[in-house]
């Protein structure tokens, strides 16, 4: 009997024992979706295809077949083939994008970069069913546009999500038009939230190995329950499976501000910033080491006139901490225009909070450059005195020369060779001992006169940088 009893337990061990580990296996990809169909279907009838055609003004090459000649700059055929006949015309340039419906009304997310400048665009639904579509509004900043398209008919409408819930390696779909393949469908994971890859003041990119591409641009990111997380809008170019998204729970506001009154109202407080390096942290006394480092300030714009200086650091914003310049730059473009906000600064070494009204942001990249400009010279510098700080810091003595805040890109500085940190000491053998030394030598020298700047930089010594006014 107790054989038999051992017969059927060694049975029943040798079925239960399989079926636990395959319930297991089950159980551990039981996250994994055996298929992405339903969220296709319900889905897809809500994004668009986006056609833009700008009219370009000159004349392009007729004869390109082959897009690049071997004979490069020497070939003997270009000027035949590439000269010109008769009087110039102007061209079409073609591109392609995506977007979503966001209501019954037709009003559709995308880009700004898909519409910009475009001359005609064109909605194409799943259908195959052409729309023309006038812009609503835009917002550069955050490269989100507003567009819409009158149809009697009844159209599918996504739902946005909550970006804010979004976990690193969740699921979630891209759906849009890469290479002009309509309606295509790629999945992935989340593989990072609040990328910042210096595209612009307010960077909080959704990373996805989702596989997206040109023509993805202004489609919708969504999540399993096929609702909208993100706007995809760029790749690494070169990069495997590295794709971005704008954070649907930043552009709900942006959306409803372009629906409303057509562009997009943001805080202003008219100063330049950057984060809070550690060696500043520490003269200052800051055992956080967090917080934004004042490097310039607009005369007359809220700043200057709450008496915020250069070499200030902004902590705290209406009690809320603030970790790094990028903070700033988001608390405060999300104050209201008009109202009153308290700004706790660290200043000559000590801490004060003060009452700012803050202003609004110039409206246009134009207008913003046209702005900073006050505080920049035409070579591409930003400049800051020397505190006592950032001399012991840097072995500097007292008034030996001011400090480069910044370079900007493509400026007569940067290809020049000048980096961000040096100290400018001499220019053309002349002492300088602050910005007003600078500006005034600046001035005293004529158009495409080369001026020798002498430069102290960290770690390397005394160097000469040449740049022609």
């Amino acid at each position: 009997m107790s054989q038999l009893n051992f017969t059927i337990k060694l049975i029943i061990f040798s079925i239960i024992v399989p079926f636990c580990f395959q319930l297991g296996a089950i159980s551990s990809f039981a996250a994994t979706p055996q298929n992405f169909t339903s969220i296709a279907k319900k889905v897809t009838p809500g994004v668009v295809n986006i056609r833009t055609v700008k009219v370009m003004k000159g004349d392009r090459n007729r004869f390109n077949f082959f897009g690049r000649s071997p004979f490069e700059k020497n070939d003997p055929f270009n000027d035949f083939f590439n000269r010109p006949y008769g009087k110039k015309k102007n061209f079409t340039q073609r591109s392609l994008g995506s977007g979503f419906i966001i209501d019954e009304e037709g009003y559709i997310v995308t880009n700004h970069h898909v519409i910009e400048n475009a001359d005609e665009i064109t909605v194409v639904l799943e259908d195959e069913k052409e729309f023309k579509a006038e812009i609503i509004g835009r917002d550069p900043y955050t490269d989100i546009a507003l567009i819409k398209i009158k149809t009697d008919k009844k159209i599918t409408h996504l739902t946005l999500g909550n970006s804010d819930i979004l976990d690193v390696g969740q699921w979630v779909v891209a759906i849009g038009n890469p290479f002009g393949l309509s309606h295509t469908v790629t999945a992935g994971i989340v593989s990072a939230k609040g990328r910042i890859i210096g595209s612009g003041p307010y960077d909080d990119f959704i990373q996805t190995d989702a596989s997206i591409n040109p023509g993805n641009s202004g489609g919708p990111l969504l999540n399993m329950k096929g609702e909208v997380v993100g706007i995809n809008t760029m790749i690494v170019a070169g990069g495997q499976g590295i794709g971005f998204a704008i954070p649907i729970s930043m552009a709900k506001g942006i959306i409803e501000q372009l629906k409303s009154k057509g562009d997009v109202t943001r805080g202003w407080l008219g100063v330049t910033i950057q984060d809070l390096k550690p060696e500043i942290a520490q003269y200052y006394g800051i055992k956080e080491k967090k917080g934004a480092l004042v490097i310039s300030v607009i005369p007359g714009d809220p700043a200057a006139e709450a008496g915020i200086r250069p070499n200030d650091i902004i902590i705290a914003v209406n009690g809320k901490k603030i970790e790094s310049g990028r903070d700033i730059t988001t608390t405060i473009a999300d104050i209201g225009v008009g109202e009153f906000a308290k700004i706790t600064i660290i200043q000559k070494g000590k801490q004060k909070t003060v009452k700012v009204k803050i202003g609004k942001r110039p409206d246009s990249y134009a207008a913003l450059e046209q702005t900073e400009k006050k505080q920049s010279d035409d070579l591409g510098i930003r400049l800051s005195e020397i505190t006592p700080q950032i001399a012991r810091q840097l072995n500097l003595d007292k008034g030996s020369g001011i400090i480069v805040a910044a370079v900007s890109p493509n400026s007569k500085a940067e290809k020049a060779g000048m980096l961000q940190g040096d100290v400018i000491v001499e220019i053309n053998r002349k002492t300088i001992e602050n910005v007003q030394d600078f500006k005034k030598e600046i001035k005293s020298i004529k158009k495409d006169e080369t001026i020798a700047f002498l430069i102290k930089r960290v770690r390397t010594g005394l160097i000469v940088i040449q740049i022609k006014k």
